[in-house]
């Protein structure tokens, strides 16, 4: 039995922080600016549900990833820590507290925090993603102030550069016209204070594969696909904000999700190996999922890669990583505990034995 750490950012918790920076800052525009500003952030429902799994085999203290947070961990001493914390500001936001760990020698779960920022920033992302010659759609980066470039391929989809959890991606996020495009890349920049990314937008089917372990010890979980057809009359063929958060609720779910996705030998193989690729150049340790959509050639690209996927509890929430979980037939104990082997063995690995 451990010591387990659980490090979470609660909605709760990251509004009052915010509500404290503005109090210290005595700024108004420190304000959130976005209605979906805690979309990342974990709810009791969540926290307490990994807790839960923990405490199955370990003993765990919950530590909220606050201004506290460093001095919890060093006084708690935890023989590992579980991390789950987003956290809110900048685009280094996810490494934050992986670095403490770091600095205070505790092995933690997940990524490094250079994996957790390179996949923040969607460029970053996509620019060792091209080097490595793994598809990735075409894609531009703007600087808040800059021009729109000229060469930008229409239809596109705009989103802001370094946010998760499909914040900034509405239904609008597809632009047909450079109006549209002009338009869509200002409301990101005052929504979110952020650069924006351009990417060409792939009109084939779209899935997110989650995968346990670490390459090349990789386990790669039954394929989800996210079927547009089954979106709300008039939609957008994307998993926007929308359908994630709006149209899908616990009451009503949308029926959008089919897992294991209905895929032929061959394109299956393919997704695959370009999940596994993805995971190997970008360094993904014990967990995360990995966004994949079909070109016009009917090709795997990469959309996105998440180190540090959402892991909401109840069936219902359509948690992506979950249910794929689910489908290979590990409960929701098993996930979260299966990550936490991980995270041990490799720390072990690292240290010529288990500690």
């Amino acid at each position: 039995m451990m010591k387990i750490a659980l490090v979470f950012s609660s909605k709760a918790g990251m509004a009052a922080a915010v509500a404290s920076r503005i109090e210290e800052t005595g700024l108004e525009d420190d304000e959130p600016p976005s209605s979906d500003f805690l979309a990342e952030c974990d709810s009791e429902e969540t926290i307490q549900a990994v807790a839960a799994a923990l405490r199955t085999k370990h003993d765990v203290i919950l530590v909220e990833s606050d201004l506290e947070a460093y001095l919890t961990l060093r006084a708690e001493r935890p023989d590992l820590v579980f991390n789950m914390s987003e956290r809110l500001f900048g685009p280094n936001r996810e490494s934050h507290i992986p670095a403490v760990c770091e600095i205070l020698g505790f092995p933690y779960t997940g990524s490094d925090p250079m994996t957790l920022s390179l996949c923040l920033d969607k460029s970053r992302a996509k620019e060792i993603l091209s080097f490595h010659k793994i598809a990735t759609p075409p894609f531009w980066t703007v600087e808040p102030g800059d021009p729109v470039p000229g060469e930008v391929a229409l239809p596109a989809i705009v989103k802001p550069l370094y946010e998760g959890s499909s914040k900034g991606i509405k239904d609008n996020a597809v632009v047909e016209t450079r109006a549209d495009l002009v338009d869509r890349v200002g409301e990101v920049f005052a929504l979110y204070e952020e650069p924006a990314i351009i990417e060409s937008f792939l009109d084939g089917r779209e899935f997110t594969v989650g995968v346990l372990g670490t390459y090349p010890r990789l386990e790669i979980l039954p394929i989800v696909e996210i079927d547009h057809a089954l979106l709300p009359p008039g939609a957008r063929p994307i998993y926007s904000y929308e359908a994630k958060w709006i149209w899908d609720t616990p009451d009503k779910p949308l029926p959008i999700f089919v897992c294991p996705a209905r895929l032929s030998p061959e394109l299956s193989g393919k997704i695959e190996g370009l999940v596994a690729a993805a995971c190997r150049v970008l360094r993904l340790r014990d967990w995360g999922r990995i966004d994949v959509r079909l070109d016009a050639a009917g090709e795997p690209n990469i959309l996105e890669v998440n180190p540090l996927p959402g892991v909401l509890p109840n069936p219902e929430d359509n948690s992506c990583l979950p249910k794929s979980a689910r489908t290979a037939g590990y409960s929701y104990e098993d996930l979260i505990l299966r990550v936490v082997d991980e995270a041990w063995s490799r720390a072990g690995r690292s240290r010529g034995g288990r500690a």
